[in-house]
Order: C-alpha cells, then sequence, then structure tokens
C-alpha cells in the first residue's frame, strides 16, 4: 500500500486551499509538451556487469543489440490561482520496451519514469516567495558530476548520460525565498527525504536486475547472482553441509564421526585445498566407509564438492552459479587455487576453520541445512524530513556566491551485515574462539572475546591458534551450528541462522559554498566557477580481509562513518564564434580513510594480504581484489559547446571526464530543430579505460543513441 509522508500530506493540503477558494482556477489553463522517442544501440561485444547467471555462463550481448527503446509524452500544465499564485503539473507517460524488468520498463514511483512528475504552486506571503509541491531544487551547476546538487535524489539506470534535469527525482517540499537587502537571497527547504535509485538495489534483490547495462560492480557484489554475498553466503553453507555430512559419515576418519566437522578446528580452507593428496575414505552409509582412497589434489576435492556435492542430486551442490572456486571449465580439475590472488570465495578465507563451517549448518532431521541470507531495509519513513539553508549574494566587483547547509539522510544507502536467528529472528553474537580441542565438545578459552579485532594475532605460522573459529551464540548463551560446539552432538537448538543484508540511510550534515565571477581575458569573455561540499557523518564500505580470511563475514565488511570534503573549479571561456570551452578541476577528500597494510600467512604457508581498508564504492568485487577506495580521488573534465546552422538551429556538446585510476567517459550530442515542432538528436557515450573504475567498469556498455520529438502546445 502506498504510504503518503506527512510533508506529502501537508503540502497538497497547501496546495488544495487556494485552489477550492479561487472560482477561476479552471481559467488561464496552459497545455504544452512533446512526444518523443529515444532509441540506443551497444557499441562494442561483451558481458556486463551481473550479466552472467553462474561462472561458466557465456551470454553476451552484441554490438548493434538494442539497448533502449523508449517512447514518452510529456505534458506541461500551467494555470493561475487568483491574481498572485499559479499552478504547475509535468506528467510524463513513459515505457522502455528495452528495460531488463517491470522494474525499468515503465512506471515507477520516484523514478526517473514516475508518471506524477511535478506538482507544485506559487505564491507569496509578504515578502516570502513559496513554491509547495512536488519539484526540483537546483544548488550545483557542475558539468557531469553532482557536488552541491544534493536536494533531490538522482535516477542512475544511464549512470551520468541524462541531463541533470531528467535523472533528478522531484520530491514534495516547502520551498521558501525571500531577497535580503539589493543583491542577497535566503532560501529554505523543508523535504522529504527520498534515496538515490541505482540498478540492482530494487525491489526484489535476489537477482531482478541481470543484465541491467549500468550495474556497478560494488553494487554486484551485494546482490549479484555470481558474485554478490547475498547469493555466494548460502552457497558456501551448503559446501559446508555437504562437507558436514562427509564428516559426520566418516569419509575423512574412517568411522562414523558423531560430531561432524567440530573436530577439524585445527583444519583450514587452505590447509585442505593445499595438500597434494587428500586420502578419505568413501562411504556407502555412515559409519561404513574404506577403505583409504586418494581423492587427489586438495583444491580439486574441494571444487568437486562445491559444485557437485556428495553425490548426484545432492541438494547443496554449487553446480558452477556463484563464485566460490575460481573455475574455468566444469570439470572439478578445471579450477585454480591461489590465496595470494584471490578471485573466488574460499580464495578470500584461506584461513577459515572446518569448525567454523559447522557455524552455518543446522540438521533438519534428515540432511544438513546451509544458512541463508536476505536483504532487509531499515531506512528512515519519508515523513522525518531534510532541512536545507542556502544564502546567495553578489559583491559589486561581480563576485556572486552561497552558502549552504543542508541537514539531511544521505540518498546513498549503507549495507550492514548481521547474524540472526532464521527463526526467532533474534540478532546473534559473533564469537571468535582463538582454538578448539581436537576433542569435540569443549571450546578453549577465548581471548579475543573482548578485544579490537585488530589485535588477533595474525601469522598461523608463529601461532598455531591464529586461526579463530567463528561461533554463532544468542542471548541465552546457545550456540548454533549443526553440532554443538559445548557438547559436540547434534544441537538440541534446531535453529539455523540467517545472514542480514540491511539497508539503511544515516543523517548527514552537509555544510557547502559556491563561487562564480565574470571577467574578461582580453576579447574572450571568461567565467570563474567554483563548488564546495563538506559532509560529516557520511558512511564508507571496510574491508578487513584478516576477517574475511577467518570467515567473520558479519564483520569483514562494514559501514564506518566518514568525513568528506569535495570541491569542483572550473574555467568557462567563450572563443571564436560562440564555442563555449570549460574545464573542470574535481576532487574528493576521504578525511578518515583507512589504510592498515598487513600480511598474513596460511596453514601452509601462503602469504596473502590480510589488509583493512576503504573500499571503492563503485567497484569493489571478488574479482578484483576487495578493490581499494581512493583518499584523494580525482577528475578531470573538459566540455565543449556551439551552436550551429542557419539561425543557429542546431547545437553539439562534447564532455570528457578521466578519473583517477585510468577511467574515461566522453559523450557528444547534438541537436537539431527541423521545423518549430519537430527536433532531432544524437548521442554518442563512450567508456573505456582501467575495468576497475567508476567509468572503466561501463566500458561494454558504451553507446549511440539516436532521438526524435514532436513539441506541441497552445
Amino acid at each position: 500500500m502506498y504510504k503518503r509522508s506527512t510533508l506529502h500530506l501537508a503540502v497538497l493540503a497547501a496546495i488544495s486551499l487556494p485552489a477550492a477558494a479561487t472560482a477561476d482556477f479552471m481559467e488561464d489553463i496552459e497545455i504544452n509538451g512533446y512526444l518523443k522517442n529515444e532509441t540506443a544501440i551497444f557499441l562494442r561485444d561483451g558481458p556486463k556487469t551481473g550479466e552472467r547467471r553462474t561462472m561458466l555462463d557465456d551470454r553476451q550481448h552484441d554490438a548493434g543489440e538494442l539497448m533502449k527503446f523508449e517512447n514518452s509524452a510529456r505534458f506541461f500544465i500551467n494555470g493561475l490561482l487568483g491574481e498572485e499564485s499559479s499552478w504547475h503539473l509535468d506528467i510524463n507517460l513513459i515505457c522502455d520496451s528495452e528495460g531488463v524488468n517491470s522494474y525499468w520498463q515503465c512506471h515507477k514511483n520516484y523514478t526517473q519514469n514516475d508518471w506524477f512528475r511535478e506538482a507544485y504552486i506559487d505564491t507569496s506571503v509578504g515578502d516570502l516567495s513559496l513554491r509547495l509541491g512536488k519539484q526540483q531544487v537546483v544548488w550545483g551547476t557542475a558539468d557531469g558530476i553532482k557536488l552541491l546538487d544534493i536536494i533531490n535524489p538522482t535516477d542512475f539506470r544511464e549512470m551520468a548520460q541524462n541531463a541533470m534535469e531528467d535523472s533528478r527525482i522531484p520530491i514534495w517540499m516547502i520551498n521558501a525565498e525571500m531577497n535580503v537587502g539589493e543583491t542577497g537571497n535566503i532560501q529554505f527547504i523543508l523535504s522529504e527525504n527520498r534515496t538515490n535509485v541505482i540498478p540492482g538495489l530494487t525491489d526484489d534483490r535476489r537477482d531482478s536486475d541481470d543484465g541491467h547495462p549500468f550495474i556497478m560492480k560494488g553494487v554486484d557484489s551485494i546482490t549479484g547472482k555470481v558474485n554478490g554475498f547475498l547469493n555466494v553466503t548460502p552457497a558456501l553453507a551448503g559446501v559446508a553441509g555437504s562437507f558436514n555430512a562427509a564428516a559426520f559419515a566418516g569419509m575423512f576418519t574412517g568411522g562414523l564421526n558423531a560430531s561432524g566437522l567440530l573436530p577439524f578446528a585445527g583444519m583450514t580452507v587452505d590447509g585442505f585445498a593445499s595438500n597434494p593428496n587428500i586420502v578419505g575414505y568413501p562411504c556407502s552409509s555412515p559409519g561404513v566407509c574404506g577403505p583409504a582412497t586418494s581423492f587427489g589434489p586438495g583444491y580439486i576435492v574441494l571444487n568437486n564438492i562445491a559444485q557437485n556435492g556428495l553425490a548426484a542430486g545432492d541438494p547443496n551442490a554449487n553446480n558452477n552459479v556463484t563464485n566460490l572456486m575460481d573455475v574455468y571449465g566444469p570439470q572439478p580439475t578445471q579450477v585454480n587455487w591461489n590465496p595470494a590472488n584471490p578471485t573466488s570465495a574460499f580464495e578470500y578465507m584461506p584461513n577459515a576453520t572446518f569448525a567454523t563451517f559447522n557455524t552455518f549448518n543446522t540438521f533438519d532431521g534428515t540432511r544438513f541445512v546451509g544458512a541463508n541470507a536476505v536483504y532487509t531495509k531499515d531506512t528512515p519513513d519519508t515523513y522525518e524530513p531534510n532541512v536545507g539553508f542556502r544564502y546567495r549574494g553578489s559583491l559589486d566587483n561581480g563576485l556572486n556566491f552561497s552558502l549552504n547547509y543542508f541537514y539531511h539522510y544521505s540518498a546513498n544507502p549503507e549495507i550492514n551485515m548481521y547474524w540472526r536467528d532464521a527463526v526467532t529472528g533474534e540478532k546473534l553474537t559473533v564469537q571468535r574462539a582463538t582454538g578448539m580441542s581436537p576433542m569435540p565438545g569443549v571450546i578453549m578459552p577465548d581471548p579475543t572475546t573482548n578485544i579490537s579485532p585488530n589485535q588477533i594475532p595474525l601469522d598461523a605460522s608463529a601461532n598455531p591458534l591464529a586461526n579463530p573459529t567463528i561461533l554463532l551464540r544468542n542471548s541465552a548463551g546457545q550456540y548454533y551450528g549443526a553440532f554443538d560446539p559445548t557438547t559436540g552432538a547434534f544441537n538440541a537448538n534446531q535453529h539455523g541462522v540467517t545472514l542480514v543484508m540491511e539497508e539503511s540511510r544515516s543523517r548527514v550534515n552537509s555544510f557547502g559554498a559556491s563561487f562564480d565571477y565574470g571577467t574578461q581575458w582580453g576579447d574572450l569573455p571568461v567565467v570563474l566557477r567554483g563548488e564546495f561540499l563538506y559532509d560529516k557523518d557520511e558512511k564508507q564500505p571496510i574491508v578487513d580481509k584478516r576477517l574475511l580470511g577467518v570467515g567473520d563475514l558479519a564483520n569483514a565488511l562494514v559501514m564506518e562513518d566518514m568525513d568528506r570534503f569535495s570541491y569542483v573549479l572550473g574555467l568557462d571561456v567563450t572563443v571564436f564564434t560562440n564555442l563555449l570551452v570549460s574545464g573542470q578541476f574535481i576532487q574528493m577528500i576521504n578525511l578518515d580513510y583507512v589504510d592498515q597494510n598487513r600480511t598474513c600467512t596460511t596453514q601452509t604457508g601462503i602469504q596473502f594480504d590480510c589488509s583493512r581498508y576503504t573500499a571503492d564504492f563503485s567497484t569493489v568485487h571478488m574479482t578484483n581484489g576487495m578493490n581499494r577506495g581512493w583518499e584523494y580521488k580525482e577528475f578531470y573534465s573538459l566540455f565543449f559547446s556551439k551552436p550551429f546552422g542557419e539561425s543557429q538551429l542546431g547545437r553539439w556538446n562534447n564532455i570528457t571526464m578521466y578519473e583517477d585510476g585510468g577511467g574515461w567517459w566522453n559523450r557528444f550530442d547534438v541537436e537539431y530543430s527541423f521545423t518549430d515542432e519537430w527536433i532531432g538528436s544524437a548521442e554518442l557515450n563512450v567508456y573505456w579505460g582501467d575495468e576497475d573504475t567508476t567509468f572503466g567498469q561501463f566500458k561494454r556498455s558504451s553507446n549511440a543513441q539516436v532521438g526524435i520529438k514532436y513539441i506541441w502546445g497552445n
């Protein structure tokens, strides 16, 4: 059911009162609008991020394949409310037949495709000008990037390709302005809070956006079918279920093992995978095993059990779907093992003990069942408003400036992870036991329980207890897992566990300023401009590869506070005949950047990176070593714009942006008015460079677009 916010209802009431009181409401109405088609094709072959459904899926799009076929009818309706007020409606009927699902095809509230886009009245009370209703407010004017422009959220369905006025999402607000003195202006904003629209984080969180051309790697790490924690976690637990069944049956010991994986607290993933020859005891039934058989190298055995399970039809088999192992073919031997350069889940967890995997299982009486994972939301209600203030002024020398403040919920979601009881929903405590007795049922003292995770011993070769077993327990002191670590027997608490990925948003204080100054360089008109923004208490993703390495999934990727200072400096100059040239330097500084470099050692002596650091928002991914973020991230842009043709009926624009790390984006667009009613357009968006950058990751989504628009009105 659609729930209207308090602010929404208040604004609607404010709009309706003048309408009800004004007999001339339906007089002097103006209606205009346009019909438009935009058609886009891919320029390059290849798979998009998140397009593949399995590790061995070779699906991809071809150059020339249709990316977008969007048709829209836009209606702008304006009227008067007496002598002092007016009203405005913007209705946008739009559908894209090439959207990957219904969310991206036609109407969706609070997206770029919201049919009821704007609805507001303009009125005044004394010296105060009011705009009440669903609207856009623009604070920033930077090219190709939003810095001060933070009042409205953004729809990122086409990354930064769309014009800002199209990708900006109108929201309900009270917008009040008053002139102060001869050149000053004060603006007050009270708005509902809404989130950015990000491909991969829509309503159906499992795999609904597969194939969307602008899914970021960072988002794919959350919900991706192959690489997302949401899908990888249950698959990991499924493999653990197969190993639990094998251990219980006696395949590792030759006889019935009543405690499953618990006696293997001293065996790590790498200890198993790097073993050149795994010897086991095939079982016809629990306790009926043997004789001893050589299964081959450990990583091949691990991959065989991961992909195929213990026998045909094993419900825990991964079947090469999620990225558990670095496979390059369907056969168990077609797999790589390299914890020093990890690209798959088990490679990131070389020091996880087998007893840890017991924790992620339960026994339903017939088989071992792995943990589940869910995506939930704990976001603020929209009636918790955002509040903003801005002062604009001008000096006698021609310098224009603004001072801005916005107290708001971040428009970007933060993702927090924790374990909960699958039945009661109780949030569980993660306990890192530094060692467990080789005899089942005895937990060794745990000196790490009350200290920082960074104080856990790092080097397994120097300290055999440095690889803790991950345990989960509830407030009553009960432990989870198929086998109870306190008794070694089947767990009387037959509740499974669920890894929760919870989306939330936090309050942010944003302090901003801007300036622009027009002058002459000889005969050339020049504008110098700048925007500055200090965000206090934003969130950043922190990766701890040490904790990931021992299987502490919930604490390996956390969100922490971050203060950030960002600014853009621009220079606009007009040369030749009306050719606008604009250059920008953009820098974002993370004032709470985390960079703790560490090296760990596996049970077999392999050294691997187990650092703790700030991850890159947009590109962190299993396939790139969980990409690090930047303390100082810089972008450079160059923009050209020029009218052309008889009577200047056309205009072309080109923007090129480069980012630190080697990512590039270039957009060329041209528009021409054939008549007063018919306008044609074309657009070329090319992405290239390092695939682990914001722009470079979209190189296979480079596209060409054409459009035709028919304008009508009275």
